[in-house]
């Protein structure tokens, strides 16, 4: 009989609780609705900003010498009112190493984004140099073009 009535106790506690942390939940989703409703957010907000790209995404680099170490810039202005962070660049193949800037930019000020290619191969070649930064969209693509002499 103390077994049954502690086994009740504990299931009539576990219910409860359950009970508690669905109504918790529901506030809380209520006030989530709410807040949308009104265009607030209840997530941090997050300092979004803009991207001019100064000469162009796309660089034609001409006729290189095959083997020569290329180096290309990209140039660009924070345009928006919060810092610009970028926060990766990268490439699409190893022969292209590209240089992340690592301070952050105020608005209106200007950078560069850096990249040395191999000069590998031979003929017309096209890479790209995808730049991840606070902005809408995240990520930008920037795309070179040469061509490979002897």
């Amino acid at each position: 009989m103390k077994k049954i009535f502690i086994l009740l106790a504990t299931a009539g506690c576990l219910v409860a609780c359950s009970s508690a942390d669905k109504k918790a939940g529901a506030s809380d989703s209520t006030k989530n609705a709410a807040a949308n409703k009104t265009g607030e957010t209840t997530a941090a907000p997050v300092n979004l900003t803009s991207i001019q790209w100064l000469d162009s995404t796309y660089l034609d680099l001409g006729q290189q010498k095959e083997g020569k170490e290329i180096e290309i810039s990209y140039r660009f202005k924070n345009t928006g009112n919060s810092n610009l962070v970028i926060s990766n660049v990268s490439a699409q193949c190893g022969c292209t190493i590209p240089q992340k800037p690592e301070q952050p930019f105020a608005p209106g000020e200007e950078g560069v984004i850096k990249a040395k290619y191999n000069g590998s191969g031979h003929g017309e070649t096209r890479k790209e140099v995808y730049v991840t930064a606070n902005t809408n969209p995240a990520s930008q693509t920037l795309t070179f073009r040469a061509e490979l002499i002897k």
